[in-house]
């Protein structure tokens, strides 16, 4: 939707990201019919500048403040992992960096106490989707139901970046063909990307960011947690944030997914 003007920007990053785009969840899977009373209530929200999926996503890069809820601190500055022999750990879910319990219909999740404060690339993006709401007050819900392994249904989003790929709510706009996508017309602000970055797995997606917009520089950037960066980041310490072009990031994008 529409909004104010605003730009995404990261301490110690050059290119920024500036457009009128603000991106929010429906209270349900898009059945065809335009919600006119949500439509109104989400303009309001943007009027107010209350924070969509990106502005979300932006409160835990490097130096952002600490946010609570009460005495639980639900955003700020996260790492990715803690290093465990010289490497950044992955695993890191929501919860860890809340620190509390999480149930699913299937099981208990506790959190490691090790993971405190820190998010992996998929436990960022369910942070940002499936834990913080998008919309002020009860009137909507604006959070997509999270769960340990894809359902059928695919109505929550799983834990894993490839699961999340293949089984996650939403629409597969670009699927993994095994090559690197180069056609960007498909490509919305808000929409998952997903990468075969790390060649020791094999062809499996293991990273996923969210789009974030062209760039000052004309590129197609975007956010996600790594760990040479030790968390979200819009910047390129670890490869460049950027979807066009030869570089790691890039060259290892494979599918595209709007929740």
């Amino acid at each position: 939707m529409a909004g104010p003007a605003r730009t995404f920007s990261e301490p110690r990053v050059s290119p920024v990201v500036a457009h009128r785009v603000w991106v929010r969840t429906l209270p349900g899977p898009f059945s065809g019919r335009v919600n006119t009373e949500w439509v109104e209530y989400a303009r309001r929200a943007n009027l107010r500048a209350y924070p969509d999926v990106l502005g979300v996503a932006m409160q835990y890069v490097s130096g952002a403040p600490p946010i609570f809820e009460g005495q639980i601190q639900i955003a700020g500055d996260a790492s990715y992992g803690p290093l465990v022999e010289g490497e950044r750990e992955e695993g890191a879910d929501f919860n860890d960096y809340l620190g509390m319990e999480w149930t699913y219909r299937e099981a208990v999740d506790k959190p490691e106490k090790r993971q405190f404060q820190c998010l992996d690339c998929s436990g960022f993006i369910r942070m940002v989707w499936g834990y913080r709401p998008h919309l002020p007050g009860d009137a909507y819900a604006s959070v997509i139901p999270l769960c340990l392994k894809p359902q059928r249904s695919r109505r929550a989003m799983p834990r894993r970046a490839f699961e999340i790929c293949k089984s996650g709510p939403g629409v597969l706009v670009i699927e993994d063909a095994g090559i690197q996508v180069e056609d960007f017309s498909r490509i919305g602000i808000g929409d998952l990307v997903f990468f075969d970055a790390d060649s020791k797995d094999g062809s499996q997606i293991d990273h996923v960011g969210m789009y974030l917009g062209r760039d000052s520089e004309n590129h197609h950037r975007f956010i996600s947690s790594r760990k040479r960066a030790d968390g979200p980041t819009m910047g390129d310490l670890g490869g460049k944030s950027i979807l066009d072009g030869t570089r790691n990031y890039a060259k290892a994008f494979r599918a595209v997914r709007r929740i």
